[in-house]
């Protein structure tokens, strides 16, 4: 791969409040090599006149379902696999394509998708996958119709795509080892109800701490961690105190819990834009009315969460949760938090704080010597417009994962 240079760009990232003007990036092998207020010179390098425009470095997802193809989970597992596969390869495109070159995916997507993707078979985000969500009977990942029988092995039973179903501790570690045998980079479990479920109240508490804590062992043994769908402060702090060290959505938690995650080390990972667009297409896309039910008592409370988890010091992660044609709206969450977030606190959610979510701190989302050439390039400047970086990457001028360009500026 030749040499690159960007040259005459202003730099904006997660580590400092300011727009750089005036910037020259070299980078090879997929890596940036030097950041410069001067011009720089790279023996047959391909320079890019960037005019002017805003670099980035690319944005982080944590939380996104790249086989959530349809906004009913359920329904899913009626299509076969490859279907659901070559969906989710048009979805990881999408992503891509919106300025997205890394994401976690929350539940569903296995270490195969991951290495395609790194393969460059389909064009996408780099996946980091938590395999199958791991979730207690009747819990936010059981999918099954209550007609349907339990005397059944559960584990691949019916809807397993998103969540596969693990009760007792013998259960949940046998599911734990088996998702990170399968390329899982880090476990999901449910510890909550949910909206996308139709049987579970929103407060239901799921799994036990015995059984959330062998999960978290083994994935310890595996030096990585448990993410965890939790809304209500019990639920919250139940899985905090069992070693989760991520807290998916926690629309409805409290002071005294932002205060203990904060004190145990975790993050939260908002995930205001589903609520939205649920609220706003959901209807209209076949959302089912159970769910819809249940999703204005999370949704009201969204931007309140973030002011007390900003208040609490929690660092906050840029998530999205979509599910099937509304993945389009992922940009707009950096609008929605906007009210509750300056826009150099949201930059920092979907680059250093991610990246850190990760444990990929120097390596993602920043624009520095060292890290993975992941670049996005944009007019304008986004700390005093955070909208320019909405619109389904319409704003963006240049995509880069790697070093390689898949959206080349004009």
């Amino acid at each position: 791969m030749p040499a690159t240079i960007l040259a005459n760009c202003a730099i904006v990232d997660g580590t400092q409040n300011a727009r750089r003007d005036g910037h020259y990036v070299l980078i090879e092998e997929g890596i940036i090599r030097e950041v410069a207020d001067r011009p720089l010179a790279a023996a047959s390098a391909d320079t890019i006149d960037l005019r002017g425009r805003t670099l980035m470095p690319g944005l982080i997802d944590a939380h996104v379902h790249v086989l959530a193809v349809d906004v009913a989970i359920p329904r899913i597992a009626e299509l076969p696999m490859t279907l659901v596969t070559l969906r989710a390869a048009r979805i990881l495109a999408g992503m891509l394509r919106r300025g997205f070159t890394t994401v976690r995916d929350a539940g569903g997507a296995d270490g195969g998708l991951a290495e395609g993707v790194a393969e460059g078979l389909v064009p996408g985000p780099r996946l980091f996958p938590s395999g199958q969500a791991l979730s207690q009977t009747g819990g936010h990942g059981d999918a099954r119709p209550r007609t349907r029988s339990v005397e059944a092995c559960a584990c691949c039973d019916y809807g397993a795509v998103i969540a596969r179903i693990a009760d007792g501790v013998a259960e949940c570690r046998r599911a734990a080892r088996d998702e990170l045998r399968k390329g899982a980079t880090q476990l999901k479990i449910m510890a909550s109800g949910g909206v996308a479920s139709p049987y579970d109240p929103i407060a239901n508490l799921q799994y036990s701490n015995e059984e959330m804590r062998a999960i978290v062992e083994e994935a310890e043994s595996w030096h990585t961690y448990v993410l965890a769908h939790a809304y209500t402060p019990v639920a919250i702090r139940r899985a905090v105190d069992n070693g989760v060290r991520s807290i998916e959505h926690a629309n409805l938690i409290d002071r005294e819990t932002a205060e203990h995650l904060a004190a145990s080390g975790g993050f939260a990972v908002p995930t205001l834009v589903t609520f939205d667009a649920l609220n706003r297409f959901g209807r209209d896309v076949g959302f089912p009315d159970a769910s819809l039910k249940k999703l204005e008592d999370v949704r009201a409370a969204g931007l309140a969460a973030l002011d007390i988890l900003a208040a609490a010091g929690v660092p906050i992660g840029y998530g999205t949760d979509l599910l099937g044609p509304l993945h389009k709206y992922q940009t707009r969450e950096f609008v929605i938090r906007r009210e509750a977030m300056t826009a150099f606190d949201i930059i920092r959610s979907a680059t250093t704080v991610n990246a850190a979510l990760l444990n990929r701190e120097g390596e993602l989302g920043i624009v520095a010597p060292g890290a993975r050439a992941d670049l996005i390039a944009l007019a304008g400047d986004p700390l005093a417009d955070i909208s320019l970086l909405d619109g389904d990457g319409s704003h963006l001028a240049m995509v880069m994962k790697d070093g390689a360009f898949y959206k080349r500026p004009e």
